[in-house]
């Protein structure tokens, strides 16, 4: 089994940069396994440090979302954040797997709280990989899925041609409205088998359920929301999201 840290969740760290307030130099978490100014310039990930972090949580709570950017001229970046908007663009496709691949890991047995609730059968699953993260793997696999993961762009009718029990649209990156290829394939999927999505994935069935999503202000960000820029609009077709 490949040897995966128990608090990283993707096959590599996809964030373009950090800003810390003050960087210890000393580790406290006993699942410690690397320092924090080895592990970012091993990864190309830039870093700034000593930077008032609650000023600028004010700010973003004040105007919402803003770009940064710190390698350009004041003019560049003033022209820079009359243009540029992180609305439109496709960020699946750059962190989504390149190929099909079967996952088989399960959670470990210190975090194991239930079982595959005695169910004989071990259910197909297809997962989309918008970025999904390890450990719904882990857990759909401890449930007894057999699970193969497959790209962002991948076909519906190629994964139909699996006669999947069920297809898992994953969490993911970015704006949803900017990944239409997605939302086809969603619609190809919906009717056939049982469908569920996490994040990106939810966004995605809203709009293939002719809702519409739209990006929050500053997105939630806390503990349990690392990545949630967007969201689906409630104002939904009748019938839509409704128990019949």
């Amino acid at each position: 089994m490949p040897f995966f840290p128990d608090d990283e969740e993707s096959r590599e760290c996809f964030l373009a940069g950090l800003v810390i307030r003050s960087l210890s130099i000393n580790t406290s978490n006993w699942r410690c396994t690397e320092e924090l100014d080895k592990y970012l310039p091993e990864r190309n990930i830039m870093g700034i440090y000593d930077v008032d972090t609650r000023a600028i949580t004010r700010r973003l709570r004040q105007d919402g979302s803003l770009i940064a950017e710190g390698t350009k001229t004041d003019e560049e970046l003033l022209e820079l954040s009359r243009s540029w908007d992180i609305v439109g663009i496709d960020l699946i496709s750059g962190v989504s797997c390149k190929e099909p691949y079967e996952w088989v890991y399960k959670t470990k047995s210190d975090w194991e709280f239930n079982t595959n609730g005695g169910h004989e059968k071990n259910y197909r699953v297809i997962a989309y990989d918008f970025r999904i993260k390890h450990n719904i793997l882990r857990r759909l696999a401890s449930y007894g899925c057999k699970i193969t993961v497959v790209p962002s762009t991948w076909p519906a009718s190629e994964s139909l041609k699996m006669k999947p029990d069920g297809v898992l649209f994953s969490n993911g990156p970015g704006d949803p409205s900017a990944v239409p290829y997605a939302v086809e394939t969603v619609k190809e999927i919906l009717g056939k088998v049982p469908v569920f999505g996490i994040c990106m994935g939810h966004q995605l069935l809203g709009q293939a359920l002719s809702g519409n999503t739209f990006k929050m202000k500053f997105g939630h960000h806390g503990g349990n929301h690392p990545n949630n820029n967007y969201a689906v609009d409630p104002a939904l077709p009748n019938g839509v999201w409704k128990s019949k």
